[in-house]
Formats: C-alpha cells, structure tokens, sequence
C-alpha cells in the first residue's frame, strides 16, 4: 500500500479484474456485491446455529454481526478483512448462567447480555494494551499449547449439549446421525464453493429429510410453518436489554481471553494469505472486536469474533478486498430486519441442530489438534503434555469453582488454569 492510502481512514480501492484480489484492490461493482453476499451465505450456518443454541433471537444476532462487520472494518481502517460472526465460545457460560434448557427462547437473556457487555470491555482493554506496548506478550501468556488445549476444552465442554439434542428419540437420533454425514460428504466431495458451505448445505439436506419424513409420514413432530407464513418481510427485531449481575459476570467475561486468542491467531492467518503484515493493527483489531460486542450486547445479540468460515471462502477465491466485507455487513444488516427470515430459522428441527452442534462442537475440539500439530507443540515436554491434560479434563468434566458469590464455569476454570498452569510449571533453565 501507498504511503497515501496508509494516512487515509480508508483504502482507495484499485480496480482489478483478475488475479488475486488484495485488501486495497477490488473486483467490479457487480462481483463484489456477489462475492459479499456468498460471505453472508459462507458464515450463516455457524452464526445463525450459536444464537439458536442459546436461545438468542437469531435477527438480532444476524444483524448485529453485520453491524459488527462495519465497526470492525471502521476500526482497522479497511486494512484487515475479515466478517465477525457469533462466537461459539460464549456457549457454554451463557446456557450456565442462563440455565436455558436448549429449546425455544431464552428467558434469562439479559443477564447473559450483562456479562457479554463485561467480556467486551475487557477484551478493548485488552487492545489497549497491545496497542501501547505491542503484542508479545499475549502470545507469551498464551503460547500455542494453551491455546489449543482451551479450544479443545469448549469443544470437550459442549458435547453434552450436542448429544442430548438427538438422544429424544430413535428418529431424532436417526436424523441427528444423517445430518453429521451429510455435513462431511458436503465438506469432502461437494464441488467447487460448495466444499466450503457444508454446515449450510449438510444442514439443508437434512432438514428437507426431517420435512418428508415428519410432515409427510408422520415419524416425528411436523414442522410448523405458521410463524414463516404470518411474519413480516420486513420489520423491527425484538431487542433485549442486557442485566448487570456479579456471578454472570465473573462467569462470562473470561471468555474475551480465549477471543484474543482467536483474533490473534486469525490475523496471522490473514496476514500469511495476504503476504501482508497485519500486525500493526492487532490492538486495533482487538478493540474493533471488542466495541462490537459490546453494541451487539446492548441490544440482544451475541458475543463476536472473527470467523474461519470466511478465511476459508478467501483462501479459495484469493479475493481479500476488504470492501467485500462492507457488502457483507450491510447484507447481513437488511437480513435482521427480516422477521420472515428469522421465523424461517425457528423452524429448524432440534435433531438438526443437534446433529449440526456434533459437527460443530466437534470440530472446535479438533481445532486443537491442528494448533498444536502446525505450531510443532513438544508433548514430550512435561509443561505442555500437563498443562493440556489438565485443561481438557476441566474443560471437559466442566469443573466449577465457587468462591462466595463468584463463579467461574469450566471453560473460565480450563482456560484460566491453563495459564497459570503453564507459567507455573517453567523448566529449570526458563
């Protein structure tokens, strides 16, 4: 980039036809919207699946993703793309804290909202830091092997969740078990983009199933469509307010720590795919993350976070256009105001979800594996092989700790003991 484009609050596009799309280059008007668009359509599967687990309005967390998008790429100037979708991360302390029961609305919102709002500020404090003294030392407080075990931890912690919602029944389990296989022949024999959306098209192939096999032969409850049919196209979404609560709170905002590390391991990502140094603009990327949280809390919708889904649709297309993402936020923002979608998305089967959230779930767990596998983690050394063992035990077995009216669930127990752990057991010669 010129050292013009650098001092602008923006980049100046250049126009490209072909070849690989750079963050300050962009394709004509026409594709652009199209590309935009399939990046909505690329993430919608996991960040339309995490408000319905938890009981979110699905409209209002679309829509403050795509707000989010905005705040994000006003924050980084244009300079890093990337969509911010809902984080999966936030799964487990919200149906805690909520006690949601993983069917239909959630009741006890606000105060989840409440600890989401905490996590976020925690999470600009933390973008702060970096951005005055630099990011080093989060990588030292969270070197690759305690970052992969605690994303292996909330893989290990939500697994429950995804196994109860097929257990109901034998049809339920039989539609929750054709949906994982769906899902994987869509992600190893789909052609073309379609490789890369197999939550949504898994998702699809299994909901039409649900379809036939309940509407049509009476084999499970039948799909009800009269929300879809009497809903607006167009509408306001039903904000919630967030409640401010200590125990919520203590509970929730650890989870901006596991962000960070998944911002930070996103951006290098990026930065690697775009021969780009995306460095510089971590602090910024951290607040940017941050702030949109926060707003997305204020108004009901869930915690955000950079997602995969998307890097995965610019590693195949080498499309990096940041303005791509402007696109895709404001296509994400008219779909909130759409009460039909959101009732459309109510309808979806609980062995569905389930059999999505055992894809899902499981492949946050294995994430791990590739963490530690590319970042050539040593379990021969006695500090890393404990410090994972013990994290994914907690995680897993979902380990709380009660001090007076401070709870801290098991991903805040995994994560924080894998920390400390790991500061804690230092070689002799460290």
């Amino acid at each position: 980039m010129t050292e013009s484009t650098m001092d602008s609050l923006i980049p100046n596009w250049q126009l490209k036809n072909s070849g690989i799309i750079a963050p300050d280059e962009r394709l004509p008007w026409g594709q652009t919207v199209a590309v935009g668009i399939q990046h909505v359509v690329a993430m919608f599967g996991s960040t339309a699946l995490a408000p319905i687990i938890m009981g979110f309005d699905p409209n209002v967390s679309i829509l403050f993703s795509g707000i989010g998008t905005l705040v994000f790429f006003l924050l980084v100037g244009g300079r890093v793309p990337s969509y911010l979708g809902s984080s999966f991360a936030f799964i487990a302390v919200v149906m805690a804290v909520t006690g949601y029961s993983g069917t239909g609305p959630n009741p006890n919102i606000g105060l989840a909202l409440g600890g989401i709002i905490a996590a976020g500020a925690l999470y600009v404090g933390i973008g702060l830091v970096v951005m005055a003294i630099g990011y080093s030392w989060v990588e030292k407080l969270m070197p690759p092997v305690v970052t992969g075990a605690v994303v292996a931890a909330i893989g290990l912690n939500l697994a429950p969740l995804a196994v109860k919602s097929i257990s109901a029944s034998g049809f339920d389990s039989a539609v929750g078990l054709f949906t994982v296989a769906a899902v994987g022949l869509c992600a190893v024999y789909a052609p073309g983009m379609a490789r890369r959306l197999p939550i949504l098209l898994g998702g699809l192939a299994s909901y039409l199933l649900y379809l036939v096999c309940a509407n049509g032969f009476g084999l499970g409850k039948p799909i009800d469509f009269s929300g879809v049919a009497s809903a607006a196209w167009f509408g306001m979404p039903a904000f919630t307010h967030p409640e401010f609560s200590a125990p919520a709170i203590g509970l929730i905002a650890p989870i901006a720590i596991i962000l960070v590390a998944e911002n930070l391991g996103h951006i290098k990502a990026i930065g690697a795919m775009t021969g780009r140094d995306l460095d510089p603009y971590l602090g910024r990327a951290f607040i940017g993350d941050g702030i949109a949280t926060i707003i997305s809390a204020l108004g009901g919708g869930t915690g955000v976070t950079t997602y995969a889904e998307n890097m995965g649709v610019m590693a195949a297309t080498k499309i990096f256009s940041t303005v791509v993402f402007v696109v895709a936020g404001l296509f994400a923002v008219v779909l909130g105001f759409s009460p039909k979608f959101g009732s459309l998305i109510l309808t979806i089967p609980t062995p569905v979800i389930g059999g999505l959230e055992l894809v899902v779930f499981g492949l946050i767990a294995a994430t791990a594996g590739r963490i530690w596998v590319e970042n050539k983690v040593d379990f021969s050394s006695p500090r890393n092989l404990f410090t994972g063992a013990v994290t994914l035990t907690a995680g897993a077995g979902d380990l709380v700790i009660k001090l007076g009216s401070f709870t801290l669930g098991g991903i805040g127990t995994a994560t924080f003991g894998a920390i400390i752990l790991y500061q804690i057991l230092r070689d002799r010669d460290d």
